[in-house]
């Protein structure tokens, strides 16, 4: 989707749960331990009653089929299915000659809403240097820009211990792809491209890679969260940890943020599965667009790296909000 293009006014559809793909089969137990993790959050008093009946729910199915109607939202854009991940970076607390490129703390001039220096200007200007603002340095530039991408990391200290990063803010300034860029210029088919594609090219042509970087102007901020055990999820967007599997992220804006979602993705290893909405991303707008959390380390990586599937996704809304969606002749 170009950047800053107007989506039509979504459309909803209500279903069935005979409609879902593979609803019977799947492990509705593991998506209510989900939904619950996030349930508390959703400050919302139609979610909080909800949220206290799913405590006490001892048939996870017949929960979410007797409080839940499942709804398609559509605008008129295709689905499309990603993945993501956290990764697992080599760093250093400390600046050093191996050690160039810092993840930065949200600056204090930064205002929420207002367009703050582009990836370039940072960069290219050393805008954010002296301010004290340096979490960590990595090794690797291109680290720093899919952990940007990612929004969550663990890096790798040389001493062995870990410290766990996740989003803290960002620059206002649009998502742009990479990926769609080398594609555009003809370097490779659409087909061909990957984050490992992407690493590959710009570690190879470094003059010509920093250069295709700066196409993104978004620029990601970061806190450090290593109070998040390790044997947890990274926070995602409503400072929870997300689960393996079973979290996504989605458009804010059309989906509620806690909310059950029903996924059908298609490709080579095609997925059926209740995910709980419990994260966002720069590049996942609309109603037909979700990204998938594969988990933590290199596996995770190239898991999430390999999805690029069409499909859809269903969301489960409380029953009478469900109906409040739908025009009023088709509920005389």
């Amino acid at each position: 989707m170009p950047a800053g293009a107007v989506l039509a006014e979504p459309t909803y559809t209500m279903l069935g749960f005979d409609d879902l793909n593979g609803w019977a089969a799947d492990d509705h137990q593991a998506a209510l331990s989900t939904f619950l993790n996030t349930c508390g959050d959703i400050n919302d008093p139609e979610w909080a009653n909800l949220c206290a009946l799913a405590a006490d729910a001892t048939d996870a199915r017949a929960f979410f089929e007797l409080f839940f109607q499942p709804v398609l939202i559509e605008d008129g854009e295709p689905m499309l299915f990603t993945g993501y991940f956290e990764p697992e970076l080599r760093g250093s607390l400390t600046q050093s000659e191996e050690y160039q490129h810092p993840i930065h703390a949200v600056p204090d001039d930064l205002i929420v809403g207002q367009p703050y220096a582009t990836r370039r200007e940072l960069q290219e200007g050393d805008l954010l240097a002296g301010r004290g603002l340096e979490i960590a340095w990595l090794a690797d530039p291109v680290d720093l820009f899919f952990l940007q991408v990612q929004g969550s990391g663990r890096v790798k200290l040389p001493d062995g211990n870990s410290i766990r990063v996740g989003y803290g803010g960002k620059n206002g300034r649009e998502y742009s792809s990479v990926g769609l860029e080398l594609v555009n210029r003809g370097t490779f088919e659409s087909h061909q491209v990957s984050a490992d594609v992407i690493r590959n090219w710009v570690n190879e042509n470094p003059d010509e890679g920093r250069e295709l970087l700066w196409v993104n102007d978004s620029y990601v901020f970061f806190r450090e969260v290593s109070e998040v055990p390790a044997d947890l999820g990274p926070l995602g967007a409503m400072n929870r940890s997300i689960t393996t599997m079973r979290s996504i992220a989605v458009d804010p804006s059309i989906t509620k943020l806690g909310a059950p979602v029903w996924i059908e993705k298609e490709g080579a290893d095609p997925l059926n599965r209740l995910m709980i909405a419990q994260d966002t991303g720069s590049a996942i707008k609309g109603a037909q667009r979700a990204d998938i959390f594969f988990g933590t380390g290199d596996q995770a990586g190239l898991d999430a790296g390999r999805i690029k599937d069409a499909g859809r996704i269903v969301v489960l809304l409380p029953i009478q909000r469900a109906f409040a969606k739908l025009p009023p002749e088709l509920i005389e």
